[in-house]
């Protein structure tokens, strides 16, 4: 299909997420295999549609902000956070850490969060913040009902403790998501929190080209405290990582440079 540079100027027009920071042979095939399935045979009808139907339009940026979340992802990185940054935290900034999960979909991430740092702090310290650019996952993260799977690597006492079965599903219990805030937030353009403790933001910049992803990591390394941690996905690193302020201290935790 034809006409996608005016395609994506008008999908930013509509939804400020800008395509141009993605990857683009992967985001243009997910994309027209969409505009296919809505039987649009041109991008201009497709943006038709979008304009027309609320329903096509939420399903639109839904597809395009890729949520694959699950609780405890890659199990011996959290053990890490717990065994080791978690004291590490609290011992250098106290019982109110500052923790923001940045594109956290449908909320596996900042409860698992909660979970984890449950074990060191009571609930009542505890304060997540946590952002993403879709409005679906952020409803699904606020109802806070899981499948089987989503929840298998939570360990089986917080699991206990923490989620009652609902039929199939599992619902979190309200304790764990009056920690957490959640607001819509866009990456690429909106204003990022001062002085955060932590940052997770996990699997979610592979699917950003090097130029928004340096650029990301230096947003990231100004809203960190001095010392602040940033917890990136097992897909990820941050390359260059000395020159945009950080040290390295395992694979996936990068540490603000005093």
């Amino acid at each position: 299909m034809e006409h996608y540079e005016e395609f994506k100027t008008k999908v930013y027009q509509m939804t400020t997420i800008d395509l141009s920071a993605y990857k683009e042979k992967q985001m243009k095939r997910r994309i027209d295999s969409l505009v296919t399935r809505n039987k649009c045979d041109s991008y201009d009808a497709y943006v038709k549609l979008l304009t027309s139907d609320k329903k096509v339009f939420d399903e639109f940026v839904n597809f395009l902000t890729i949520n694959v979340s699950e609780f405890y992802r890659n199990p011996d990185q959290w053990e890490l956070l717990d065994k080791t940054f978690f004291p590490e935290l609290i011992s250098r900034f106290g019982n109110n850490l500052k923790i923001w999960s940045a594109a956290c979909s449908t909320g596996d991430e900042p409860y698992s969060l909660v979970m984890a740092l449950s074990r060191h702090l009571p609930l009542s310290n505890i304060r997540i913040m946590a952002t993403d650019i879709d409005k679906q996952v952020l409803a699904q993260a606020k109802a806070g009902l899981y499948s089987e799977k989503s929840i298998a690597n939570v360990p089986d006492d917080l699991k206990r403790k923490f989620f009652t079965q609902v039929g199939q599903s599992y619902q979190i219990s309200e304790e764990v998501k009056r920690c957490v805030t959640f607001k819509e937030g866009n990456l690429l353009k909106d204003a990022y929190p001062k002085d955060c403790h932590l940052i997770v933001c996990r699997n979610v910049l592979i699917y950003f080209t090097d130029e928004a992803k340096n650029d990301i990591y230096a947003k990231f390394n100004a809203a960190l405290a001095k010392e602040g941690l940033l917890f990136i996905g097992s897909t990820e690193q941050v390359m260059g990582y000395r020159d945009l302020g950080y040290s390295r201290r395992t694979p996936f935790f990068y540490q603000k440079a005093q």
